[in-house]
């Protein structure tokens, strides 16, 4: 742990490298929580990578550097809500999307629970993702997503019995 604190001071005065091994030691938890808030690779390395030029800019402001994995996420998050809401702006169309998976074929039961996940709707998956691949408490997402925290495990808990009736009926 007082290697990661180092880093983080190192990084706050301007060294790069130590940055570097930051964001090497967290870059699948924040591509993983990108991946499964925003349902799209190529918008999920888009919000992983503008947030780490955001917190390499910004990294002196950070007060607390024990924070600094919190700090991330928290960065990601706002990038992740801002796409989502530039999701739901946008109308796609039908041929856009391309052909589904037939339900007949070999369906991986992954599959199945992702399937079930991404039709959470996207708070729902933010706030599920965050507790499951962030490892945030209710209270710590509750700040993260400027929430009441009751309200945050209250959504948490509908999401998950969503999930759970979903995935009875796969």
């Amino acid at each position: 742990m007082d290697q990661k604190l180092d880093l983080v001071k190192s990084a706050q005065n301007g060294d790069a490298h130590a940055f570097a091994q930051l964001y090497e030691n967290i870059y699948k938890d924040l591509y993983r929580f990108a991946l499964y808030t925003l349902r799209n690779p190529a918008d999920a390395e888009d919000a992983v990578s503008e947030t780490v030029v955001d917190a390499f800019v910004s990294i002196g402001k950070l007060r607390n550097p024990e924070a600094f994995r919190g700090w991330m996420f928290r960065i990601l998050s706002n990038k992740c809500k801002n796409r989502m809401k530039e999701y739901a702006r946008k109308t796609v169309d039908i041929d856009e999307v391309g052909e589904e998976m037939s339900y007949e074929e070999e369906i991986p039961e992954s599959l199945f629970v992702r399937r079930a996940f991404m039709e959470l709707d996207g708070l729902e998956r933010m706030i599920v993702s965050m507790r499951v691949f962030g490892g945030y408490t209710s209270k710590e997402v509750s700040r993260i997503l400027s929430m009441n925290a009751n309200t945050v495990r209250t959504k948490e808990s509908r999401a998950l019995k969503k999930l759970a009736a979903r995935l009875g009926d796969a």
